[in-house]
């Protein structure tokens, strides 16, 4: 019986590319899952699940991000002090007002694998509340989500 080998890809045969987002009236779950896709590789055929395989995310207008139902007011985002009974929860309405990138970017994170290879796809993700970012050097394609 002959045993099938299976062909990884080198790093000189991912080519890396610049995606540009606009999140204007984007749903947040739906724009978070095919940024997240993007940024594992998924879009590629030289996909690999423990590789860095994805592309470079650049998402502007965070802050015009829309959200179904009653999320704005029921969604609480949690977080833990580290003293005792320290669970402290601040609503998506709120954290939208005060940080919009950190609703988008926490979406995010939570669908990419946690641990080495996670943090390398972190890093390929920048985040920005208006329409301006500093990339333009990159030549991001636009993509529409």
């Amino acid at each position: 019986m002959a045993v099938q080998k299976t062909a990884l890809p080198t790093q000189e045969q991912i080519n890396k590319k610049f995606y540009l987002v606009n999140a204007d009236g984007k749903t947040l779950g739906r724009l978070s899952a095919r940024i997240a896709a993007i940024l594992r590789g998924k879009n590629k055929a030289a996909f690999t699940p423990f590789m860095e395989t994805g592309d470079s995310v650049i998402v502007v207008n965070a802050e015009k991000i829309r959200v179904t139902g009653k999320k704005m007011t029921d969604k609480v985002y949690d977080r833990y002090t580290g003293f005792h009974s320290g669970l402290k929860g601040v609503k998506l309405q709120d954290m939208l007002a005060k940080r919009p990138n950190k609703v988008l970017e926490l979406a995010i994170h939570r669908m990419i694998p946690k641990g080495k290879l996670g943090i390398c796809l972190k890093n390929n993700l920048f985040i920005y509340s208006g329409s301006e970012h500093p990339h333009k050097a990159q030549k991001p394609v636009v993509l529409d989500i």
